[in-house]
């Protein structure tokens, strides 16, 4: 195929992030629009950008873009997109679809109308009639916004957030991507300490271990695209050996993890385990007023309870003054809190140096970031 263009799909609020994660995977081409990243590259980006991308959702294979004001243009445009080159004969190829601000705003009529125009375009191609689709998935989206049709074929299969560790579920986890873009907006490397005194099942901790030893995220799992033809078995042994080549699996990190909850503690340990950071990764049953530490110049990224539910908003805000007293003490530490709580740093006692709006789930909340000072040259 040589170049492909591709989409990197995004959390609002994270496109910054992955734009700057895709560049640093060596793609310069770099588009960043609404909630995706685009750029260009070679066929093995389809297989790196997978395997490493840790805030994106999923990678998309753009396929073409046009407007689209009828069913009709809808057809005819989608028909002479080169899907018989990309797709083949025996794919199973399901059509998903979403329309915003578009005068074709039926979005079950839009996705038979681009189901049908390739099924006419395979027609062509193989020269039959049927097609029995028992072979690998090539899940197609139409995506229709100000009456422009962005026709992609979905790379990833089940989203980027899913490692391969988090096995056991627990009570509004956070999603991995989330978790990853918070230690990629701090001031966290890993050469300084983390704690998270929330860590629920582990999240943070976890992505954190991961990033500070250079692990791939999707090394341990599979992609729709390695069930394609188009994208050579080599490809994917080559973009995997990158993988273990690249890891830094020796590297000694400190990270911590605390929580009031002693049974959620045994699903962190379990998934630290899971994700080959056991060592790395020390959980505690500590509740947050009793927090502490004896090194300096750590960070501290955590994911509070927000209130949100009936009953517990009094309990969440008097949580709030707390973390603002014990984390006030650990003065020479930066602290990153997310919560969709809006009066957070009056509660806390402190204005944010920045803060930034992010969504976990459909929540809006904000990333509160408290800057310590920068650590001296030879940290202890």
């Amino acid at each position: 195929m040589g170049k492909v263009q591709l989409i990197a799909t995004a959390t609002f609020g994270l496109e910054a992030v992955v734009a700057r994660e895709v560049k640093s995977l060596g793609y310069e081409d770099v588009t960043v629009e609404n909630g995706k990243v685009i750029f260009t590259a070679d066929e093995s980006a389809i297989c790196r950008a997978n395997l490493w991308l840790r805030s994106a959702d999923r990678v998309l294979l753009k396929v073409g873009e046009f407007k689209a004001l009828t069913f009709d243009e809808l057809f005819e445009k989608t028909k002479a997109l080169p899907w018989g080159d990309i797709i083949p004969e025996n794919a199973i190829f399901p059509v998903n679809g979403k329309s915003i601000n578009s005068k074709l705003s039926s979005v079950p009529d839009c996705q038979a109308i681009v189901k049908k125009a390739v099924v006419e375009k395979m027609k062509q191609k193989y020269k039959k009639e049927w097609f029995e689709e028992s072979g690998a998935t090539y899940s197609i989206e139409v995506a229709l916004l100000k009456d422009m049709a962005t026709l992609t074929i979905d790379t990833t299969g089940a989203g980027l957030h899913k490692r391969g560790y988090r096995t056991l579920s627990n009570k509004a986890p956070l999603k991995e991507t989330l978790a990853a873009a918070l230690i990629m907006l701090s001031y966290w490397n890993p050469d300084r300490v983390l704690i998270d005194p929330f860590c629920g099942s582990g999240t943070i901790p976890i992505e954190a271990a991961l990033i500070g030893k250079n692990i791939a995220p999707g090394m341990n799992r599979n992609f729709a695209s390695e069930e394609w033809g188009m994208v050579s078995k080599e490809l994917w042994r080559n973009a995997r050996k990158e993988t273990h080549d690249l890891a830094q699996y020796d590297r000694p990190l400190r990270i911590y993890g605390s929580d009031v909850d002693g049974d959620v503690l045994s699903i962190a340990r379990y998934h630290a385990r899971e994700a080959g950071v056991d060592e790395d990764v020390h959980f505690q049953k500590l509740g947050v007023a009793d927090l502490r530490s004896r090194f300096d110049y750590g960070c501290i990224i955590t994911n509070p309870p927000y209130g949100e539910r009936i009953g517990e908003r009094e309990e969440v805000e008097e949580l709030y003054k707390t973390m603002g007293k014990v984390f006030g003490q650990m003065d020479t530490w930066s602290k990153y809190v997310i919560t969709s709580h809006d009066g957070f740093e009056q509660l806390f006692g402190k204005k944010a140096d920045r803060r930034r709006k992010l969504y976990n789930g459909r929540l809006e909340c904000q990333y509160y970031q408290y800057q310590g000072p920068r650590p001296p040259r030879r940290e202890e």
